[in-house]
């Protein structure tokens, strides 16, 4: 994507997307592997794809549907991805984050990110949901290399609270009603597409990461730039290299993030509602 065009093809992008939907959403949601599912939440859902927007990517990835949902969740307007875009399959980070520019320009002020990630951090169980309290950034990507338009955000972005400290506590406290264990931790973001070994495991567990996965990290830092408030969740769907002694496979990603479904749904859905 052309630097010098990224303020049209933003314009462009939520134009079309307005013109399917004229209420302007409060609420982002992306969605990571196997997690669509909260798409079943939105009421009322104008359904856009991804192909038929001007400059998105299409996400290639199975778990991953590419559609773009807008409606209502507990009455608050929402705009929902259904899918994400990775760079492992190939896009630029810049093409990775664009959807939250142009989530800026229709009007969104917080955004949810969810992923499946591995576990790292010893004490957590396959099937746990953590809240993300800070990140790493393992890609040597980063999505504001370039020119920067004033009107985006500053050149230099403070990421000393990349996940927003107040919208965590309200997600603990809709946790803690429903009873839902509510880990919370350190994500580091790596390209893949392969999965860690278990030597890089242990020396991200010495950095200091709790889980480990191949998304979010750009799409957060570019939310921040834009003064997007950002709440983040990882599904541990699976204990990373060399915990378990056992592979890998994204097969057990999906059936764990299909067991969560009905906790993390919930979660969500009381979550939106105190927003």
């Amino acid at each position: 994507m052309e630097n010098s065009n990224i303020l049209n093809n933003i314009k462009e992008a939520a134009a079309y997307i307005r013109s399917k939907y004229a209420d302007a959403p409060q609420i982002g949601l992306i969605l990571g592997s196997g997690l669509g599912v909260i798409a079943d939440l939105v009421e009322n859902a104008t359904v856009i794809s991804y192909e038929d927007i001007p400059h998105f990517p299409v996400s290639t990835v199975e778990g991953h549907a590419g559609e773009l949902l807008l409606g209502t969740i507990q009455g608050k307007h929402v705009l929902l991805m259904k899918g994400r875009f990775h760079m492992y399959e190939g896009y630029g980070v810049d093409v990775v984050s664009f959807p939250v520019r142009v989530m800026k320009e229709l009007g969104v002020q917080k955004l949810i990110v969810t992923n499946a990630a591995g576990g790292i951090n010893t004490s957590y169980e396959v099937g746990d949901l953590m809240l993300i309290k800070d990140h790493i950034n393992f890609t040597s990507r980063n999505p504001l290399i370039g020119p920067n338009y004033p009107e985006l955000g500053a050149r230099f972005p403070d990421m000393s609270e990349a996940y927003s400290r107040s919208l965590r506590q309200t997600a603990k406290e809709v946790a803690a009603e429903q009873g839902v264990k509510l880990q919370e931790g350190v994500y580091i973001g790596l390209l893949g597409p392969s999965y860690e070994t278990p030597a890089e495991i242990r020396m991200m567990r010495t950095l200091g990461a709790d889980a480990v996965g191949m998304s979010t990290v750009a799409e957060v830092i570019v939310a921040r730039h834009a003064g997007i408030e950002v709440l983040g969740f990882s599904c541990i769907s699976n204990m990373a290299a060399g915990i378990l002694d056992q592979p890998l496979s994204h097969e057990e990603v999906m059936e764990t993030t299909e067991r969560v479904k009905p906790k993390f749904l919930q979660l969500i859905l009381g979550i939106v509602g105190k927003l």
